[in-house]
């Protein structure tokens, strides 16, 4: 029972971070909307760089208890944030292509952590 625990605890330490991650495309893409070296750029530009090295450092975190071919499939994952991001923030639409692919992705991931537990 411990082992399954302390399993979930992992997974969610991992998609914790790459939620994390999957927020320096929303802070990358907000300062690429302010003028350059403006306080406003300067701000999400920083918060873009923190946010890489939170994830650095949460990242090797993840690689030590996780096979890459785990770790690296969840990271697809982030495709699925980074749409979330675009229609909330900057109001781009959901296609219909959009979501056959985010399906392929939560499918793929499956298949890939499933193979491996």
């Amino acid at each position: 029972m411990e082992n399954k625990k302390t399993r979930w605890k992992d997974y969610l330490l991992l998609h914790g971070a790459l939620f994390l991650y999957s927020t320096g495309s929303f802070y990358s893409k907000t300062a690429a909307g302010q003028a350059f070296l403006s306080p406003g750029f300067l701000l999400f530009y920083g918060l873009m760089l923190l946010n890489l090295l939170v994830y650095a450092v949460l990242w090797q975190q993840i690689l030590k208890r996780f096979p890459l071919t785990v770790a690296f499939a969840n990271k697809a994952v982030t495709i699925l944030w980074g749409i979330l991001w675009g229609a909330l923030f900057f109001h781009e639409t959901i296609t219909w292509r959009m979501l056959v692919g985010a399906a392929v992705i939560i499918l793929g991931v499956l298949v890939v952590v499933t193979d491996h537990e």
